[in-house]
Order: structure tokens, then sequence, then C-alpha cells
């Protein structure tokens, strides 16, 4: 893992886990505080699962599958081009899955706080880990897009 990667990561879990506590000294379990009415609010709960609250209660197999991710993110990362998106990318993704982690190995549960109202729609509450790994995912899948997800070999340059 290159530094850079490696310091956005560190600043993403620092973050996550400082909004994660402020939340958690100034608000009780299922308390909102809105913030644009009836779009924007903080409501703290905890999830014992994963996104949507699928797989409740099953922390240990959770865990299991962040580090497995987390092993499969770091032996594929080498193979994107060495750019200031795909860095951003995966330190996004490795921070916010890190963030996520910390929460369920000390507490058992992830604490999640942001909620979005649309319409009708509650979006699934959620944290600033979970926003990490949703943006470094759209930013791998530009970079797919984009064909920034192949290192040029030398080889291949040399014969050019």
């Amino acid at each position: 893992m290159n530094k850079k990667i490696f310091l956005i990561s560190i600043i993403v879990i620092i973050i996550d886990q400082a909004t994660k506590l402020v939340i958690e000294n100034i608000l009780n379990i299922n308390e909102s505080i809105s913030i644009i009415k009836n779009f924007f609010s903080i409501h703290y709960i905890n999830n014992y699962g994963a996104a949507f609250g699928i797989l409740k209660n099953f922390t240990p197999f959770l865990l299991i599958i962040s580090f497995f991710v987390l092993i499969l993110i770091y032996s594929n990362m080498f193979n994107f081009k060495n750019n200031r998106r795909n860095n951003f990318a995966f330190g996004l993704i490795t921070g916010g899955i890190l963030g996520n982690v910390i929460d369920r190995l000390f507490l058992t549960y992830v604490r999640d706080f942001i909620s979005f109202k649309i319409g009708n729609y509650n979006m699934p509450i959620f944290n600033v880990a979970d926003a990490s790994i949703f943006l470094g995912v759209i930013l791998l899948i530009i970079a797919i897009i984009r064909g920034d997800d192949k290192k040029i070999e030398m080889s291949n340059k040399n014969e050019n």
C-alpha cells in the first residue's frame, strides 16, 4: 500500500470514529436532530448487521467478510494505475471498511447516524465509513470505465 492510500485511510478512520463519538455523546439511541426538515437529519442508531440491517447479529461473519474484502482490495490495488483518483478511492474504501471493523470489534455493532428522506422514502441510516466506501467504489467504477484499472505493462510500452 502506498503512503497516500495509507494516509487517506487513516484520515477516514479518524473522521469516522470522531463523528461517531460526537454523535454517541450528544444523542441517545433512536434520538434525532432535524437538520433540513423532511430531508436530512442526524438519527443515532446501533446497527448490528451490515448495509440495510441485513445479517443482523452475525458480527463474527461480518468481520471475516470485512477482512476478506480488505485482502482482496489490497491484492488488486496494484493492478490499477497509480493516480490521484485511484489512490483516493482505495484510501476511502480501506478507511471506511476499517472504521466499521473498529466498531464491530470493540462494540459488536456499527454506529450509524446520517439519515436522508427523499419524498416518502427513508434511506437507510449510514455513517462516514459507509459514505467513504460508497464514494470509493464509485471512483473505482469510473476508473474501470476510463481504463485506469490496468497498469500499462513496460514491455507493451516499449513495443510501441
